[in-house]
């Protein structure tokens, strides 16, 4: 496969990860940006096991070895100057994620492309810590990146009508199904499923039925291919938490409060599948 231009993906976690990973595989030489060796660490590991299990059950035509090659590691903002496309994914947390637009802003040029994976927050908003909006846009990769084909594109107010062709063409290339989301929280997906793993929470706080029962009823009953409570692990406990607050605030609605019982795992650091145990224990 031909290897084509240097995309910059800042945030080395889970969905950071699999986004360098989507775009590797896709031919593409990747620079995740992180702040930690022990994040990297990770980081690689993640991709290694994802890619080897794809090349397994022949999901993938090139050997996973070569597509790990196209994936580097960079702690310095400096070392992404050259790559023309900026995706960041950091943890959902608005100051983290214009610290590092501002930090960014150093080294982007006019012909710079940059998006956010953010889950919830205002495209606009975000787009206002870079020096060309009108470049900026919500690229919205579901979890994991490498299996879900669905992929939100949201423009903010100032996003122009090339930026927008050129992400919406970025999507079919990297073999998604793109959609299109008003800059609203939650967009489309979160907006429905988010309040739906919240129910499903206080049910389990309500002792409705068990968690296993209650993800049971969505995977058989609703031909749902994950439970609500497994998928909440899935995605993360704390992220659910911080979707649903944006929500909350931004709606002014009280359907979105958060359930007591999501607060409480997460104040004791029971976050889901990364950190080995949530609604289920992880091995």
């Amino acid at each position: 496969m031909r290897e084509k231009a240097a995309v910059a993906v800042l945030g080395a976690g889970q969905m950071g990860s699999g986004i360098g990973q989507v775009f590797a595989t896709a031919g593409y030489r990747v620079k995740i940006y992180d702040l930690a060796e022990q994040i990297f660490e990770k980081s690689r590991n993640r991709i290694h096991a994802s890619l080897e299990k794809l090349e397994s059950k022949g999901v993938i035509c090139e050997k996973a070895a070569r597509i790990e090659e196209r994936v580097s590691y960079h702690a310095k903002i400096d070392e992404l100057r050259d790559c023309n496309i900026f995706v960041e994914s950091a943890f959902e947390d608005f100051s983290i994620k214009t610290s590092i637009f501002c930090a960014l802003s150093n080294i982007l040029t006019e012909s710079s492309y940059v998006a956010t994976n953010t889950s919830s927050y205002s495209i606009t908003a975000l787009a206002s810590f870079v020096p060309w909006p009108e470049k900026f846009i919500g690229f919205h990769f579901m979890n994991p990146p490498p299996i879900i084909e669905l992929l939100e594109i949201i423009r903010g107010s100032l996003t122009g009508d090339e930026t927008f062709d050129f992400f919406w063409q970025l999507a079919k290339e990297l073999k998604k199904t793109p959609i299109v989301s008003k800059n609203s929280p939650g967009f489309v997906l979160n907006r429905i499923l988010i309040p739906m793993i919240n129910e499903a929470i206080y049910a389990l706080q309500e002792d409705v039925s068990s968690a296993e029962h209650i993800d049971a009823a969505l995977t058989i009953g609703a031909h749902h291919p994950l439970g609500p409570l497994a998928l909440a692990d899935l995605i993360g406990l704390d992220t659910v938490l911080a979707i649903l607050k944006t929500l909350q605030k931004n709606l002014g609605e009280g359907k979105y409060a958060p359930c007591p019982l999501l607060e409480n795992y997460v104040a004791r650091g029971l976050l889901g599948k990364k950190t080995k145990r949530g609604f289920y224990e992880y091995q």
